[in-house]
This record gives structure tokens, C-alpha cells and sequence, in this order.
């Protein structure tokens, strides 16, 4: 079965995908407006960078008429924000893919640590409380993330391709069926003991697998993480973080990998902000009470 290696979509949605819920998308209104409809409006928190002076970027955000998307600094750090009304924010592919293009805009230029979705906060005050409380962190995440930028792979097999590969080559496997497709009579407990050793032959082809790859990945990537398989096919659900200058290595090792598992169909998506790679506990509690 012939390979498939597809490269990197920018456009695809990020590497944890929310849940889609067809709505029509509601006009976010400009300051003015929701101050005359008598709507509260405060402000969506897209990520943090460092940044030494303010800066736009221009019409990015939320909203049927995207939000304009401007900095809040504290010292040499920054959040990106846009105006929004201060209400439950669903999830919707929209709103989720804006709030990701803002990341990506931002990616180019500066380290990105990206927030959750759906971060709002009321003030400029509350928002300079946060990178205040959280400056010594920020700070931190902002100086091993400099420079990198995570890419998913996603590995998927045909298992009946595999499990007829494994049936070619396991002597013990290979007899069961057989004696299964000339008995008459019942074959229960010969088609549980198939199903068991193909089960486990399936596991551990799936690991040796896995540990290749990782193995021929390792020397390209800065650091990598397993998340969970996605459906029967899936076999790796990956993330690696990846160093600027290694991004062309990372993509050449990924296309000898596909020639070397030519029965395996690849797939990578990025580049990403590090969404797998920045566990930082914000004093979000802190701000929250002054607003």
C-alpha cells in the first residue's frame, strides 16, 4: 500500500480540536455600540509575548467583523487583547480559529504563549494584575519557548492490511486460521485464541512503530509528547517542539520515515504556538477578585 506523507496546513484547526456547533455567528458590536445597548464589554485574552514597546495587530480577532487586536504591556511582557462583550463565548469553529489566528499572526514575530480559549478579563487593570502576578513565570516560559514552534504528527495504519501482513508472518497465527477455515464443527475457542494473538500482535507492531519513530525523530525535535489516539486507525497522536533552524531537518527526517513505512500513511500540521508544551499556572484568582 503506497505511502501518503501530507505536509504541513496552516489552515487546519488546532491540534486540540473543539467541539463544532453550527450557530450563527453574532456581530460582536464596537465599544460604542454595546455601551448604548447597555452591554458590559471587556477584554479577551489571546496570548503573551515579550514586548518592549506597544503594537497593533490590526483587525485579527473575534466577531463576524473581526476585532481589532492591540497590546497591554506590563515591563517588557505583553497580552494580546481585543474589545469584547462580556458574555458566554461558545466554542464555535469560528471563534475557535480566530482566536488561533491571532496566535499565528503573532508566531511570526515574537515567542507566543498562547491562553486558553475563552480567557476574559474586565479592565486593563485586571490584565496588568495578571502579567504582574505572573511576571517571574511568564518570564520563564517566554525564555525556553523562544525560538520554537510545535508541529503535530498524526501516524495511521490500515489494520487489515496489518492484520494480513501478521498472518503471513506469525507461523502460530497463521495455523489457527487455517484450522478455523477447514473445521466444521465450532471454532469458538479457536477464533477467541486468534482474536487474542492478533490483538497482541497488533499492540506490540504498534509500539515498534511508535519507538521507531520517536527514536529517528529524537535528534530533530527539542522535545516531544504522546497524546491519545484519535479513532481504530490512529496509531501516534504526537506533538514535537521544534527548534527555528531544525524545521527542514524535522521535515526531511519525516519524509524518510514515510519511504521507510511505506504501508503507514503520515500526517503533520504546524506550525503551532506550543500549545503541548507550556504548563504554566497563572495567579488568575488574584486579578479575578480586583475585577
Amino acid at each position: 500500500m503506497p505511502n501518503r506523507l501530507h505536509g504541513r496546513n496552516m489552515a487546519a484547526a488546532p491540534p486540540t480540536q473543539p467541539r463544532r456547533v453550527r450557530r450563527t455567528p453574532v456581530p460582536v458590536p464596537s465599544p460604542p455600540e454595546a455601551e448604548r445597548a447597555g452591554r458590559s464589554f471587556g477584554k479577551y485574552v489571546y496570548c503573551v509575548i515579550g514586548a518592549g514597546k506597544p503594537s497593533a495587530f490590526g483587525p485579527l480577532g473575534l466577531g463576524r467583523d473581526p476585532a481589532t487586536v492591540y497590546t497591554i504591556r506590563y515591563r517588557d511582557i505583553a497580552a494580546l487583547v481585543s474589545d469584547l462583550p462580556v458574555e458566554v463565548l461558545d466554542p464555535t469553529r469560528e471563534n475557535v480559529l480566530a482566536h488561533e489566528r491571532v496566535n499565528e499572526s503573532a508566531m511570526r514575530e515574537h515567542t507566543v504563549i498562547p491562553m486558553s480559549f475563552g480567557t476574559v478579563f474586565k479592565t486593563d487593570a485586571d490584565i496588568v494584575e495578571l502579567l504582574k502576578s505572573a511576571y517571574d513565570a511568564f518570564q520563564d516560559v517566554l525564555g525556553k519557548m523562544a525560538d520554537k514552534l510545535e508541529f503535530g504528527v498524526k501516524v495511521l495504519w490500515d489494520r487489515d492490511v496489518i492484520v494480513r501482513e501478521i498472518e503471513r508472518e506469525e507461523d502460530e497465527i497463521r495455523q489457527i486460521k487455517k484450522q478455523i477455515s477447514s473445521e466444521r464443527g465450532s471454532t469458538y475457542f479457536a477464533r477467541m485464541q486468534y482474536g487474542r494473538l492478533i490483538d497482541a500482535a497488533l499492540q506490540e507492531r504498534s509500539e515498534r512503530y511508535m519507538g521507531d519513530i520517536f527514536e529517528r525523530l529524537r535528534d530533530v525535535a527539542v522535545a516531544s509528547r504522546v497524546n491519545k489516539p484519535i479513532g481504530d486507525r490512529m496509531i501516534v497522536n504526537a506533538a514535537f517542539l521544534i527548534q527555528r533552524d531544525k524545521e527542514a531537518a524535522f521535515e526531511a527526517r519525516l519524509k524518510d520515515l514515510g519511504a521507510r513505512h511505506a504501508h503507514l500513511t503520515f500526517k503533520y500540521t504546524g506550525p503551532w504556538p506550543p500549545y503541548n508544551f507550556v504548563n504554566i499556572r497563572l495567579k488568575l484568582e488574584r486579578a479575578k477578585e480586583k475585577s
